[in-house]
């Protein structure tokens, strides 16, 4: 998909707006899991996800090929707010279709950035069937939720990541429409590395485990998570056949193991997660306490975002 020259002139682009994002290595989470854990924060993006990366890339390649029309696309909140940072940024106008009953700080945080913002559908699936709807109506271009510029994009976490917490024998990496674990599967062959990246899915919303288990992609009636960015009901075919050849194995985890995770993190870390932000926690250590990890693995994962809903924070913690 993308080579190191590619993925370090991404960093060159997207350094031009944020900077490189911490790895630590927390002591009361290390006590917790039983060995020492490495977590990736892309919460402290200016977005406070991971998504911001690939959003920025996009609209710097997009600007430079000399595109003057507007945008459209949809999102659950992450992707669009990446969408809208660097639309604002490249002087780009952006239209956003979220789906009924989504975050209102996310919708909030999108409409701050100058997106106009559009609620039409029951899930992520319909509200982006209204914006190919919109695209053509309006003769908006569509951007997707998964490209080759997303994934080189947040790529740059990954190369940060195996850089500065070196020697991971495993990677817990949570797939909503698979851009982060794309990125991060690529960049670890690219750096020639043996470590693992396991993939980690909310199993109320099993696309991904039931298409692997099949051979081919499975689309789900229902995505019911409250960590929407992973409520993934279709597999993008790119991303399910890089998953499926690179990924070792994938780890369901339930709505308690997130909330559990997002406790963890904020007593152990004094860090905030929304839901998809600690699902790959979730798994670690779900699979830590099922004996599935030696005792001298050296583990990571990413705590992808921090945008959770007030409410619902005070309510989990």
């Amino acid at each position: 998909m993308f080579s190191l020259d590619c993925l370090h002139k991404a960093q060159a682009e997207i350094y031009r707006h944020m900077p490189a994002t911490a790895q630590y290595s927390w002591p009361l989470l290390n006590e917790r899991a039983g060995k020492q854990l490495w977590i990736k924060h892309e919460n402290h993006t200016p977005t406070g996800a991971f998504k911001v990366r690939g959003g920025l890339l996009y609209m710097a390649r997009l600007k430079a090929s000399g595109f003057k029309g507007g945008l459209v696309t949809a999102t659950r909140g992450n992707h669009g707010q990446s969408i809208g940072l660097a639309g604002k940024k490249m002087g780009i106008p952006v239209t956003i279709v979220v789906p009924e009953g989504n975050s209102l700080e996310k919708n909030a945080a999108m409409r701050a950035l100058g997106a106009e913002l559009i609620i039409h559908g029951k899930d992520f699936d319909e509200a982006r069937a209204h914006a190919a709807h919109l695209s053509k109506t309006r003769g908006l271009q569509s951007v997707p939720s998964f490209h080759p510029d997303l994934v080189i994009g947040v790529a740059t976490y990954a190369y940060e990541f195996f850089e500065n917490a070196p020697n991971l024998d495993k990677v817990y990496v949570p797939i909503g429409m698979g851009s982060g674990i794309c990125g991060m599967i690529r960049t670890r062959d690219l750096m020639g590395l043996k470590t693992k990246v396991i993939a980690v899915i909310s199993e109320n919303a099993p696309a991904y485990a039931l298409s692997l288990e099949k051979g081919e992609i499975v689309q789900t009636e229902t995505a019911n998570t409250f960590a929407d960015g992973v409520a993934c009901r279709q597999p993008d075919p790119l991303a399910f056949d890089m998953v499926k050849a690179g990924a070792d194995h994938i780890v369901q985890v339930s709505d308690d193991e997130i909330k559990a995770a997002i406790r963890a993190y904020y007593t152990d870390t004094h860090n905030v997660a929304e839901g998809a932000g600690a699902v790959g926690l979730a798994g670690l250590l779900q699979e830590i306490k099922s004996g599935a990890c030696d005792a001298d693995e050296r583990l990571g994962t990413v705590l992808s975002g921090g945008n959770i809903d007030m409410d619902m924070f005070k309510n989990i913690i």
